[in-house]
């Protein structure tokens, strides 16, 4: 019988527990349990005291050269006390372990695990506690650069809708919008003159799936697998917007956002040229991952439809419209 190529696998939980075990010396009494499959794979190794994440690469995704700068970012952050997932050294002083899977080599890293809990909706003094966290993590990596990508309008917008544009008409409504607005978003960004401080490292995908909280208002972060260069207002944007989708009553939005971006400026300072750049930032970045999941359509194809591609777009352009008015006002 003919044995097919895989594109994809799913790693035996057992197996890769005992795989880590064995390399960091683990008690035998830690078990490997799969959290969840995605564009990673994510485990959670665990006792009756100890608790772990393990995030296995899928096949192609990341180069262990993005991996390693990952890594670094994190050992950065964590050096400068910065509450945030980290990676694990095994008993060699090793980060990266390689796993010959059937698509081919993939990368397992151990992590810390982000002690608390999601919260989808979060108070006042949580949104605060979040804006002052990222904006440390700013303060950290202000004037950095890392060997990965640059997070221009091009790579955003233009190589976002060349990856739909493989599965979806040039001549659909939703992809006119996309063409459009990304000629906007990009001539907004060209005219935006980055000054010193004002680009660095950025996380790419802080909302409230990426954090852990506790008592509140204490905060970690996780999961930097799209981190890379530029604007810090692209972390600010995004959770703005994802906090706009969250509150369904927008005075409460108000609330929240200016909460967040108070405890923001309590670490740094937002000039009203960033402000005023939030909305394209986080349109761009929301454009920005349905291109991923065009580029994953392994892992993403029961999303990739039609009618997900008009309700995606269908939120991007409440957002813009919600900010075109309250500019207006």
């Amino acid at each position: 019988m003919h044995t097919f190529p895989v594109t994809t696998s799913t790693l035996s939980e057992k197996e890769l527990g005992n795989f880590i075990i064995e390399k960091y010396n683990l008690t035998p009494d830690f078990e490997c349990k799969l959290f969840r499959t995605g564009i990673n794979h994510t485990y959670f190794l665990s006792n009756a005291t100890t608790k772990y994440a393990v995030r296995v690469y899928c096949y192609n995704w990341r180069t262990k050269t993005e991996i390693e700068e990952e890594l670094k970012l994190l050992t950065l952050l964590k050096d400068n006390n910065l509450s945030v997932s980290s990676p694990v050294a095994d008993t060699n002083g090793k980060l990266i372990h390689v796993i010959n899977a059937p698509e081919g080599k993939r990368y397992a890293v151990l992590f810390t695990f982000a002690e608390g809990e999601k919260m989808r909706f979060m108070n006042n003094d949580t949104c605060f506690a979040i804006g002052e966290l990222m904006a440390k993590v700013h303060n950290v990596t202000a004037n950095k650069k890392m060997d990965r990508v640059d997070y221009t309008a091009k790579v955003l917008v233009e190589q976002s809708y060349n990856y739909l544009n493989a599965f979806f008409a040039e001549d659909l409504k939703e992809m006119q919008w996309i063409k459009e607005v990304g000629k906007t978003i990009t001539t907004n960004f060209e005219q935006f003159e980055a000054q010193e401080n004002q680009t660095g490292i950025v996380h790419l995908d802080i909302w409230y799936d990426n954090l852990s909280v506790k008592n509140e208002s204490e905060i970690t972060i996780f999961d930097f697998d799209n981190c890379g260069n530029g604007l810090f207002i692209l972390d600010v944007g995004y959770f703005c917007k994802q906090l706009f989708f969250i509150e369904a009553n927008k005075d409460i939005y108000e609330q929240k956002v200016a909460r967040f971006l108070k405890g923001y400026r309590n670490q740094r300072e937002l000039s009203d040229k960033e402000m005023a750049l939030i909305p394209d930032a986080g349109a761009s970045i929301f454009i920005f991952y349905l291109g991923v999941q065009a580029q994953r359509f392994d892992w993403s194809n029961i999303f990739l439809s039609e009618n997900y591609l008009k309700m995606f777009v269908g939120r991007i352009r409440v957002w813009m419209d919600y900010y075109k008015t309250k500019n207006n006002q």
